[in-house]
């Protein structure tokens, strides 16, 4: 089958085929899905397809199989999520790391990004001044410099001491 002959046969089989699949999932886009798989699969081999004289019966074979396949791989993942217990319940983050979070927000670019990559993202000094292009000194600047102002604002009066620290809860 040359490509012009294969072109063709697409053309007046795929409406077809896809009625007869869709008849058989019950749903369109799979129909569509799987017919035009069965036709990938049939371009490779489209010279044994005319010497087998059944091209059409070829792919509605491949195509139902391909959705029989489909159908049973869904089940499988509905069987599996059904025996599955639900997910925890994220608490989100805590009172301190919310704290963090602002206050990092409130440095600026430099000092925050030197800040994460050091003590967040576990970098070297030496790796921070790789990634930000800065040189060493002027990292050890930044983070020098970053740590003071974070240690100002997350300063805790102990008098104000929230009721989260006295319960022991740490976010």
């Amino acid at each position: 089958m040359t490509e012009d002959e294969f072109d063709a046969f697409y053309a007046a089989a795929f409406p077809r085929l896809t009625g007869q699949l869709y008849a058989f999932t019950g749903d369109l886009g799979e129909a569509q899905d799987v017919v035009q798989e069965a036709f990938v699969r049939a371009w490779d081999r489209r010279r044994k397809l005319l010497a087998d004289e059944a091209p059409e019966a070829w792919i509605r074979t491949v195509a139902m199989r391909l959705a029989v396949s489909r159908w049973r791989r869904a089940k499988r993942w509905v069987e599996l999520m059904r025996h599955s217990p639900p997910p925890e319940p994220d608490p989100g983050p805590g009172p301190e790391r919310a704290a963090l979070v602002a206050a990092l927000r409130e440095l600026p670019e430099s000092q925050r990004m030197a800040i994460v990559l050091h003590h967040l993202c576990d970098l070297s000094v030496e790796q921070v001044a790789s990634e930000t292009g800065a040189p060493v000194g002027t990292v050890k600047a930044r983070l020098s410099r970053g740590r003071a102002a974070l240690a100002r604002r997350l300063a805790v009066d102990e008098a104000e001491e929230p009721a989260w620290r006295e319960s022991g809860r740490v976010g």
